[in-house]
C-alpha cells in the first residue's frame, strides 16, 4: 500500500502531491514539465498533460519519463529519481482520453509498486479529492495552480510554486464544447499537468485541497494582433472527473 511516510510538518501536502516531469529519448533530455500523484485503490498514477507524452504536431516523441519523490525523514534534501519507460515493445504505457468534444490533453501512468523506494513520502489526491458538486464552484472562485513554470522551483528542496489563479468561465459548462473550463491565471510553459485546486479546510485532513482541474497550455485568440493585442493571459483546466475514466 502507499503511503505518506514522515511527512515534514513545515510542508503543505500539495507541495508533496506535486512533481517535475522530464521527458527523454535515451539520455537526451527534451522537456520538462509538471505532473501530481493520484491514488485509487491499491494503484498510483502520475498525471499529466497527455501532450507532454506524445505530441505528433510538434515532433515531441520521448521514450521515457523521470520524475522525483523524497526519500524517508524530514531533511527534504534528500530525494529519489524515478524513471519509466513510455511504451513496452512499442505499445504506449499512459492512458489517455477523448470524448464528444475531442482528445482530452491529459494523460495517466501508473506508477509499478517495484519503483517505489522503501520510505518515499509524498501526498497522493484520490476520488474523494475531485470536485463533483459543480454549483459549488462559483464564477472567480480563488484557486492555486501548483507546478512548475519555466522549470523554476525550489531546486534544493525539489518542491513546486504555487501561481494564484481564478476561475474564469462558467465551472460545469464544457467551455466551446470541450471537457474544460477557463482560468485567469500567471502561468508559463512547464505549467502543463499541474493540478488545479481550492482549499478545502473541511475536507481530507491530510491534504485539505480540492481538485478541480489539470492545467492546460495557454489559450489565445487566433484573431489577436501580436504586434498591438497584449495576450489575454486565460488558460485551459480539464475537469478533474476524467481522471475517474482514466484510473479505473
Amino acid at each position: 500500500m502507499y503511503a505518506v511516510q514522515s511527512r515534514a510538518t513545515s510542508v503543505d501536502p500539495l507541495l508533496l502531491a506535486c512533481t517535475q516531469v522530464e521527458t527523454f529519448i535515451g539520455p537526451r533530455a527534451l522537456t520538462a514539465a509538471s505532473g501530481f500523484f493520484f491514488q485509487r485503490g491499491q494503484h498510483l498514477f502520475l498525471v499529466t498533460s497527455r501532450h507532454v507524452l506524445l505530441d505528433l504536431a510538434a515532433d515531441h516523441r520521448p521514450q521515457r519519463l523521470e520524475f522525483c519523490l523524497h526519500a524517508a525523514g524530514i531533511d527534504l534534501t534528500h530525494q529519489h529519481r524515478i524513471s519509466l519507460p513510455l511504451y513496452d515493445d512499442g505499445i504506449p504505457q499512459w492512458r489517455q482520453a477523448g470524448d464528444s468534444g475531442g482528445d482530452v490533453d491529459v494523460a495517466t501512468l501508473e506508477i509499478p509498486a517495484m519503483a517505489m523506494p522503501r520510505g518515499a513520502q509524498f501526498c497522493a489526491f484520490g476520488t474523494r479529492h475531485i470536485q463533483v458538486h459543480m454549483h459549488a464552484v462559483s464564477l472567480g472562485q480563488a484557486l492555486l495552480v501548483a507546478g512548475f513554470p519555466l522549470g523554476f522551483h525550489d531546486t534544493l528542496h525539489h518542491l513546486p510554486v504555487v501561481r494564484s489563479a481564478v476561475v474564469a468561465s462558467a465551472f460545469g459548462v464544457r467551455f466551446e464544447g470541450q471537457g474544460c473550463f477557463v482560468t485567469d491565471a500567471p502561468l508559463q510553459h512547464g505549467s502543463s499537468g499541474a493540478p488545479v485546486v481550492r482549499h478545502d479546510p473541511d475536507g481530507d485532513p491530510s491534504l485539505p485541497w480540492q481538485l478541480l482541474g489539470v492545467h492546460a497550455p495557454r489559450m489565445d485568440m487566433k484573431s489577436r494582433d501580436a504586434t498591438a493585442d497584449a495576450s489575454p493571459g486565460l488558460n485551459l483546466a480539464w475537469y478533474a472527473d476524467v481522471l475517474l475514466a482514466l484510473t479505473q
